[in-house]
């Protein structure tokens, strides 16, 4: 239990640094409801089970490598830049693709969330660099970092619904037109992280 809790602990200290995710259950919420959100939020917490999986089976060997890099970088940056743009264009009523819109069902937007999470497999490096650091430091046998590792991957599910519960309750109290103004604002961070993405080193 001890061990879970710290995977738990340190799940959430890794979930403070807001991403592209974060803010599109955020969105899903306050548009759609907490159940539509909930499916977004299943597709994160099952593709970040599967990287952390694969991190711990050392997969991330197969990723270094600077053209395979820029690759992915490529990859992961066009499908963030995409759907940032989905949504803005979404909110003068231009849907670029059927069924990637602001009132999704839960079907849609689990694939959309499943799309956007696989869209950065560098996050398996990541993730190989967590659970790399907590073997050396806390000398984890195998059952101890699948403990430690339940912990991470429920720290996801935990704080993404709380920040899905938060946009569902200020959904009714946002006028239409800041709700709106929030939904660009929502697609415009979402293009930053994709296009940040791609020149980072």
């Amino acid at each position: 239990m001890k061990l879970f809790l710290s995977g738990l602990k340190f799940g959430m200290l890794l979930q403070i640094a807001v991403g592209p995710m974060c803010l599109m259950v955020f969105n899903t919420a306050k548009n759609t409801g907490f159940l539509t959100a909930l499916s977004l939020i299943l597709a994160i917490t099952l593709v970040d089970a599967l990287y952390i999986t694969l991190a711990g089976l050392g997969v991330s060997k197969l990723l270094k490598g600077q053209k395979r890099t820029k690759i992915l970088k490529m990859i992961g940056a066009f499908v963030l830049v995409f759907f940032g743009l989905s949504i803005i264009l979404n909110v003068v009523g231009i849907n670029v693709v059927p069924g990637l819109n602001l009132t999704p069902t839960a079907t849609s937007i689990f694939v959309q969330g499943l799309i956007l999470t696989l869209s950065n497999p560098l996050t398996i490096v990541f993730w190989t660099s967590v659970l790399v650091d907590k073997i050396i430091e806390d000398k984890l046998k195998n059952k101890q970092l699948i403990i430690f590792s339940f912990g991470l991957v429920s720290a996801t599910l935990l704080f993404l619904s709380g920040v899905a519960i938060l946009g569902r309750t200020l959904s009714t109290f946002i006028p239409a037109m800041i709700s709106d103004v929030l939904n660009i604002a929502v697609g415009l961070l979402i293009i930053f992280f994709g296009i940040r993405l791609f020149v980072r080193h």
